[in-house]
């Protein structure tokens, strides 16, 4: 079976005449990827990983890229082997049985939907404080600024996947530009924050505690598997037998992206406050810009910061509405109705404008107990499910015997255990 991965590898490694040239659309797909995944989760990223210690921040900064690169290549590469333009609803149909797709498709929906709902829920509270504090402007009721809020990101939506994409492709630029600014504001004020406990080795098992239940937040502070349906089939619709090649290619440059600038970015805040304050903020339920305005009290950060939450939620909206949607209409076309295309898009953006605003105008304080209960769905769909899909599916016999599929593995049922342990304990 390994000659047979190999065979396949040196396949791959010859580029063919129509990949030669890295294209417009690539560099959008490769910022939407990245919009997706870089969200209002990175801004709470430091506080959570930089509370470790050092030593295992240094070794989450170690398998940070690893752990999203090949994850995501997995679950793409499952995407791709299903027949025609078929999304990963359909795929798992096609590869496990209908009852087996109706469940997966149910998990998935699940797992995406009630992101969605929580940043209609930030999204509200970002706008509203930014209004009162920044602008001393009266916000309008909750009620009507939610559904405004929530109405103009579905208007782009509106507009289709390749203008979603490409508005969170533009929305990225502000966003790099403004971690950038961060990140290097910072700088002068390094006063050497978790390098104070470098010097306290962890014994190994206080060293694995501690991973074990830090890896999670890594994981799903890169997520973006609900672009990644939408993204697969797209690379097949333009690159037909070369797509693997190519969508591999993309998503290594987004990885790379994203993992260079968050944890550029984490480094720069851990560095900044020390392990008191990051448990400060933490029981403070703030973002990390949020305790950094407070702690500077400084007119630039405190008006930049919101500005930069409200990039960073609209966009990872933008990129879960995709998966949420793509779940929804699957759960309905599995149901045995069969409305048409334009009718059941109509149908599930206006159920997510409702329940979307419902939820933002109630503003309920739910966020750790639905991270808890997505997580394990999450790590199931993106690592389990991929590696299993390799040891039994025949289309995907081809990558069978690499090593990246044991390291998935592992850490798909790390962050799953951990999540369950957190919310046991």
């Amino acid at each position: 079976m390994n000659d047979q991965a190999n065979s396949v590898d040196e396949r791959y490694e010859t580029t063919p005449a129509t990949l030669t040239t890295w294209s417009r659309q690539d560099t959008t797909w490769m910022l939407g990827l990245f919009g997706t995944a870089i969200g209002a989760g990175t801004l709470f990223l430091p506080i959570n990983a930089g509370l470790g210690g050092f030593w295992p921040l240094v070794i989450l900064a170690l398998l940070a890229f690893p752990m999203t690169f090949f994850a995501h290549r997995g679950l793409t590469r499952f995407v791709l082997s299903g027949r025609g333009g078929s999304d990963i609803t359909d795929v798992v149909e096609e590869h496990f049985g209908i009852k087996a797709g109706a469940l997966i498709t149910l998990l998935y929906f699940f797992a995406i939907f009630p992101i969605l709902l929580i940043y209609s829920v930030a999204l509200t509270n970002t706008v509203g404080s930014f209004m009162e504090h920044q602008l001393h402007i009266q916000p309008p009721p909750r009620a009507i600024l939610s559904f405004v809020l929530i109405l103009g990101l579905l208007a782009v939506v509106r507009c289709g996947e390749q203008v979603i994409v490409k508005a969170m492709s533009l929305m990225v630029y502000p966003f790099i530009v403004a971690l950038l600014f961060l990140a290097v504001y910072l700088v002068p004020h390094w006063s050497g924050g978790i390098l104070s406990t470098a010097s306290v080795v962890p014994s190994p098992s206080a060293l694995l505690n501690t991973l074990w239940l830090a890896i999670p937040v890594m994981v799903f502070s890169f997520n973006h598997s609900p672009i990644i349906s939408a993204f697969a089939v797209d690379q097949k619709r333009q690159y037909g037998a070369h797509a693997d090649q190519r969508s591999s290619q993309i998503l290594a440059r987004a990885h790379l992206l994203m993992v260079a600038m968050v944890l550029f970015f984490v480094f720069s805040c851990v560095l900044t406050l020390s392990p008191a304050q990051l448990a400060e903020a933490k029981a403070q339920n703030l973002s990390i810009l949020s305790y950094l305005a407070n702690h500077f009290n400084n007119p630039t950060i405190a008006f930049a910061a919101p500005l930069i939450a409200f990039v960073a939620i609209a966009k990872s909206f933008l990129g879960h509405y995709i998966g949420a949607s793509e779940g929804l209409k699957g759960l309905v076309l599995k149901t045995g109705r069969r409305p048409g295309a334009k009718n059941l898009d109509r149908m599930t953006a206006a159920f997510m404008l409702v329940v979307c605003w419902i939820v933002a105008t109630l503003n309920p304080s739910i966020l750790g107990m639905i991270e808890t209960l997505g997580g394990p769905i999450i790590a199931s769909i993106l690592f389990l499910m991929p590696m299993y899909a390799i040891r039994k599916v025949p289309a995907m016999a081809k990558y069978r015997g690499q090593a990246s599929n044991v390291f998935v593995t592992a850490v798909g049922l790390v962050a799953i255990t951990a999540l369950v342990y957190s919310f046991i304990a």
